[in-house]
């Protein structure tokens, strides 16, 4: 089986990251080259549960480190700068470097994909900015990025979001101006020669394994394996994969292309700053996770049908059954009362928890449902749940206004808490009260 690729979409897409987006910007706010320097942004630099959330290209390419390195492990070196996080100033320039975009483009051929990270369909914009293709666009939107903010961007040119994406994972950072354009007809040379296949957007460790079991160990042979194999093993996915390894993405950019859909989950995990060894403790910070998360659902008029706890144990840790860690789900009627979730998610974790190190916690929801319905449970009396319901929203009313702090449960000034510290924190991080220190 073979795509005919005149019936596919052709378009001009961009595929745009910011370079080591939180460590450039650190660098062009101490006047220092983002390519030339050697800096790490890391978080808690203080404890050893300091981790490095972005390093410069060169501290990178000579110390070897990577977002996950825990600062005992980061090399030491005279011209190394380490800052704190500043997610406030991130957030500021990411919208900077947005507005950048839409002045190329119109609003519904705009997608961000992440922080550091936007889709464009140029194709009804070339004329207007006098360009004979998407490579001199391209070239146009990373003048116009280093003149405003002075962040080098990576661009990858496909006739698809797929192929622009594999072009700038696998040739836009490797390249000497930092672009690469994929065509349907590098299909065959550039996207079946990635390797190892993890590298391709959208397969993990998890997939490679099962893909291993099948005889597959290329891109190359998901191409040309039997589709309805890779279904029966994978479902709706294995068509999408052996799709995909053909270059075909029949996905569209904008609003006005595609409806607006639900978030699939929500949820939030911690790394805490040390290992918990008491599970009061750990108990204590997963009801603080409970109670953040359970306020984003209602402030989003959602309820879940599905709670998740996932559980990390310290470094070099393993159980009896030989992991470094666990997750469980149950399925659970209707909610996004707090007091109800979090019986679910304590059941749930004392159902596992056998007092092992923990260092990484997390609660997420699922089968999410846009209601603001209140379903009572015939076990339970409808007065209470009326007034916890009344209490929630009260909590959420306060918090808006006030802020966090405003308002918290008593359980989050003992021993082990997180929430206070957490409560300036952005995305997890230090959202920029430390200052321009190096």
């Amino acid at each position: 089986m073979k795509f005919d690729y005149d019936k596919e979409p052709n378009r001009d897409i961009l595929c745009i990251d910011c370079k080591s987006f939180y460590a450039s910007v650190e660098c062009v706010e101490r006047g220092l080259h983002p390519l030339k320097t050697m800096l790490i942004v890391m978080s808690g630099a203080d404890n050893a549960g300091g981790l490095v959330l972005a390093a410069s290209p060169l501290a990178k390419k000579v110390l070897g480190v990577s977002n996950v390195t825990r600062s005992n492990d980061v090399p030491y070196h005279k011209d190394l700068v380490i800052v704190p996080p500043r997610m406030n100033l991130y957030m500021k320039k990411n919208v900077e470097i947005n507005q950048v975009y839409k002045s190329f483009v119109a609003d519904e051929d705009h997608s961000v994909f992440s922080v550091d990270e936007s889709f464009l369909d140029v194709t009804d914009s070339l004329k207007l900015f006098n360009c004979n293709n998407a490579y001199e666009m391209a070239r146009k939107i990373q003048l116009k990025v280093k003149e405003q903010t002075g962040i080098y961007v990576t661009v990858g040119i496909g006739a698809n979001p797929l192929l622009a994406k594999l072009a700038l994972d696998n040739g836009a950072k490797h390249s000497k101006d930092f672009i690469a354009e994929w065509r349907y007809e590098d299909v065959q040379e550039k996207v079946w020669g990635i390797s190892p296949m993890t590298e391709f957007c959208g397969i993990g460790h998890r997939t490679v394994k099962r893909l291993n079991w099948l005889g597959i160990r290329s891109i190359r042979e998901i191409a040309e394996a039997d589709p309805y194999r890779l279904k029966r093993e994978f479902g709706v996915m294995g068509l999408q994969l052996f799709a995909h390894s053909w270059g075909v993405d029949r996905s569209f950019l904008g609003k006005k292309k595609s409806a607006a859909k639900v978030d699939k989950s929500l949820g939030n995990s911690q790394v805490l700053p040390r290992d918990y060894t008491r599970q009061d403790q750990l108990e204590i910070v997963l009801k603080e996770i409970v109670d953040q998360v359970a306020s984003r659902l209602r402030s989003s008029h959602l309820k879940t049908g599905c709670v998740s706890v996932s559980v990390g144990y310290s470094k070099g840790y393993l159980d009896s059954k030989g992991r470094s860690g666990w997750s469980k789900q149950r399925k659970v009627s209707l909610s996004n009362n707090t007091k109800v979730l979090s019986e679910h998610v304590l059941q749930l974790f004392r159902s596992e928890y056998n007092y092992q190190d923990v260092r990484h916690i997390g609660v997420s929801y699922s089968k999410l449902v846009q209601t603001d319905v209140l379903q009572l449970d015939l076990f339970s009396d409808p007065v209470q749940e009326v007034n916890e319901e009344r209490l929630d929203f009260l909590i959420d009313t306060i918090r808006k206004k006030y802020g966090f702090k405003a308002l918290i449960h008593a359980s989050s000034l003992m021993e082990g808490a997180t929430a206070v510290s957490r409560a300036s924190l952005v995305g997890g991080h230090a959202g920029g009260n430390v200052g321009l220190s190096s």
